[in-house]
């Protein structure tokens, strides 16, 4: 996992950038695929329990393309750091985070919108988005951070578990993915393509995605791949 970690701190702007905006156009797919099975699935109770496996999809794509996605890269660049601590790396975390951020946003961002101002999906499946949408602005400003933490540190988790897998990539990916849609936790690109298309829609305000939900989310995915996984599965090895 550390060597992945040189290696993309070693990659230039422009392919992190490329890499981070196909991450979070891929990212829409777990919206979309939620969306498709809350619409034409039964209301009872285990609805939910079915309709958050679309969740995965877009960590599918994402992980198996090796794409860049923001949370994964808590934990791959910080080892690095941990291992031989200086600032040109600090400086290169710094600049890799910064662009794979908002190329993950702006990804998030397009694609939120195409979806909310076009006829690709039927009113009814439009319906859909917003119901499952509304579910990643449950709590206040605290229990975002929480919720972002518990987040940061199962996908972190999970690319800790990947090198290690033996070929059995996918239902680790799919089981971690789908805890984190079950429990309700707050994922930074995921969580922002649903805020995203309630403000394309009217829903939802550009100050609740800022500080309602980007900021507390933000802090809590970084607690959560740094300070739980990072340096405790730095420390243990």
């Amino acid at each position: 996992v550390r060597e992945e970690g040189e290696q993309e701190l070693k990659r230039s702007s422009p392919a992190l950038a490329i890499s981070g905006l196909a991450a979070g156009l891929s990212m829409g797919f777990s919206l979309v695929a939620q969306g498709l099975l809350h619409a034409t699935l039964p209301v009872p109770f285990w609805g939910p329990f079915i309709d958050n496996f679309g969740y995965s999809l877009g960590f599918l794509i994402v992980v198996l393309g090796r794409q860049q996605l923001f949370t994964e890269n808590t934990l791959t660049v910080i080892l690095p750091l941990l291992a031989h601590p200086n600032w040109n790396t600090i400086w290169h975390i710094i600049r890799l985070w910064a662009v794979v951020l908002v190329a993950n946003l702006l990804g998030a961002f397009i694609f939120a919108t195409v979806i909310a101002h076009t006829d690709v999906f039927q009113p009814s499946i439009q319906l859909a988005f917003k119901e499952v949408s509304l579910l990643s602005l449950r709590g206040g400003f605290g229990t975002t951070i929480l919720r972002g933490i518990f987040a940061g540190w199962l996908i972190a988790l999970m690319v800790w578990l990947l090198p290690s897998s033996d070929g059995s990539k996918l239902p680790i990916i799919i089981l971690i993915t789908y805890i984190v849609a079950l429990g309700g936790f707050a994922h930074i690109i995921a969580g922002s393509v649903d805020v995203l298309y309630l403000v394309n829609i009217g829903a939802a305000s550009w100050y609740t995605f800022f500080i309602g939900f980007m900021l507390p989310t933000l802090i809590g995915n970084i607690i959560g791949g740094v300070m739980l996984v990072a340096m405790l599965n730095f420390g243990q090895v």
